[in-house]
Formats: C-alpha cells, sequence, structure tokens
C-alpha cells in the first residue's frame, strides 16, 4: 500500500510541476487574482476538493480491491 501512496504522491508532484513549468506567467497572474478572493471561501473551495479526493482515493481501493 505504502508503494501506491508514494506513486500517488509522486504523479501529484510531477503534474503540479510541469503545471508551474509551462504555465508560469498565468500561475502568477492567477496568484495575484487570488489575493483579492476572500479566505474563507478559498477554505470552502479546498475542502470540497479534499472531500473529492478522499472520495476517490476510497472508491479506487475499493473497486480495484487494492489491499
Amino acid at each position: 500500500m505504502f508503494k501506491y501512496i508514494l506513486l500517488g504522491i509522486g504523479f501529484m508532484l510531477l503534474i503540479e510541476g510541469l503545471l508551474y513549468f509551462f504555465f508560469t506567467k498565468s500561475m502568477k497572474n492567477m496568484m495575484i487574482k487570488i489575493q483579492s478572493i476572500n479566505s474563507d471561501k478559498i477554505k470552502i473551495v479546498s475542502t470540497i476538493s479534499c472531500i473529492i479526493g478522499v472520495c476517490l482515493i476510497f472508491y479506487t481501493f475499493n473497486f480495484y480491491n487494492i489491499k
């Protein structure tokens, strides 16, 4: 199971790194815009994202019978 966790973290870092590499200017502009957004809205979106991520992990483990 630990190998799947490491694999998932590796893919996450790869995708995130590629996004910052290819869209550097867009990311900088987005960070400037994020400063004007209410902190509570950011927390709500991040909470929903975490819940979706946990559900995807849970259903993936159950669907593929990963032990």
